[in-house]
């Protein structure tokens, strides 16, 4: 263990000097001693504390030990803190790599060769550059919490590097953005399959309102987890409002709480609702898209997401004639520039009037 000590000294000419003595001692024995003097006590103490601290990080690397990434992968997965509050695609992409080639290299030798041959691989597998580009985000993610959380050597700064490599390449890249709507007919075929579910499926102890989850879904555009998460103890009846706790926010992941307001027959649906729970919709998120999911699947409807419902939700209240600024009120959208998207894509043409109008 390292430590410091502070001499103070008399010179001649009657000022003081300052000796900053900094050793390590292992089983009783010095193995590092250095000092320095300094003119005034302050900048002895600064000096002997970063140098303390740089012997005990320099300890605490050479104890680290590498681990192949699917020894990795695994530790995460096995971590349930960590696994539990990890989204389902990030563990699907998680579980994908334990069983990719790339699992067998070392943690603190990852290459960028390893990382393209890995992307040409998934590439010929018929991935697309957007769903590599989750491969290459989430082991990265992981490699950043080898240090900290089980002291394993991970060279995750390679990826600094080797991310712009991959993008030249055409092996990763952003996602399109998504400008799928359901039709009415796609509509009116859910809620017959939903509502044909919830009364041949008792879902365990608990039966699930699909119906009014689906609708309350497109009214609000709130995300099904926000939804599953509203409280009775956040509405306000008397303005048909509710608070929406830690809405999705790219600066930061809790606080941002919002007061939403309950338009069209939002309000009427949460009245429905049982009392049973401190929670309005007490069912797992989880649970709620699956069922979405299968029944989507068996109608045949394609490239169908749950999230689509809140671009839907978005979209009819501009057709409503609600301002970009209002619609974020009920979105939660920081960046307004998203929903300019969704609005210029509805009415391309009102960008040729606002022309003609300035002029």
């Amino acid at each position: 263990m390292a430590s410091y000590t502070v001499e103070k000294r008399r010179l001649a000419s009657g000022e003081y000097r300052y000796k900053c003595v900094v050793r390590e001692k292992s089983k009783g024995k010095i193995i590092h001693n250095e000092s320095k003097t300094f003119s005034k006590r302050v900048l002895a103490d600064s000096w002997g504390k970063k140098q303390v601290n740089a012997i005990e990080q320099s300890r605490v690397t050479e104890t680290k030990e590498a681990v192949t990434l699917g020894t990795l992968l695994m530790m995460y997965y096995e971590n349930h803190e960590l696994w539990n509050a990890t989204g389902r695609t990030k563990q699907f992409v998680i579980k994908m790599l334990i069983d990719c080639d790339i699992a067998k290299v070392e943690s603190n030798e990852l290459k960028t060769s390893d990382l393209i041959e890995h992307c040409k691989n998934r590439r010929s597998a018929g991935a697309g550059p957007a769903t590599i580009y989750h491969d290459i985000a989430y082991l990265r993610s992981v490699m950043k919490k080898a240090g900290p959380v089980w002291n394993i050597d991970a060279n995750y700064k390679i990826f600094e590097d080797a991310v712009p490599v991959l993008i030249e390449m055409g092996l990763v890249g952003k996602s399109q953005k998504r400008t799928r709507r359901p039709t009415e007919n796609e509509l009116d075929k859910l809620r017959d399959g939903l509502q044909e579910r919830m009364s041949f499926r008792p879902n365990g102890k608990v039966r699930i309102p699909f119906l009014d989850i689906l609708d309350f879904s497109i009214l609000t555009c709130m995300r099904i987890g926000e939804v599953c998460k509203l409280r009775w103890d956040d509405l306000n009846g008397e303005h048909k409002t509710i608070l929406v706790r830690d809405r999705k926010d790219p600066r930061k992941k809790e606080g941002n709480h919002m007061v939403v307001p309950l338009l069209a027959g939002s309000f009427d649906i949460v009245l429905k609702q049982p009392k049973s729970d401190e929670l309005i919709f007490p069912y797992n998120p989880k649970s709620v898209s699956a069922g979405f999911q299968r029944v989507r699947n068996a109608l045949g409807i394609e490239d169908l997401r749950y999230h689509d419902l809140r671009r839907e939700g978005a979209s009819r209240l501009f057709e409503k004639g609600y301002s970009i600024e209002e619609v974020a009120q009920v979105t939660g959208h920081r960046n307004l520039n998203i929903l300019w998207q969704v609005y210029t894509q509805l009415f391309p043409h009102k960008l040729h009037d606002k022309f003609l109008s300035d002029g």
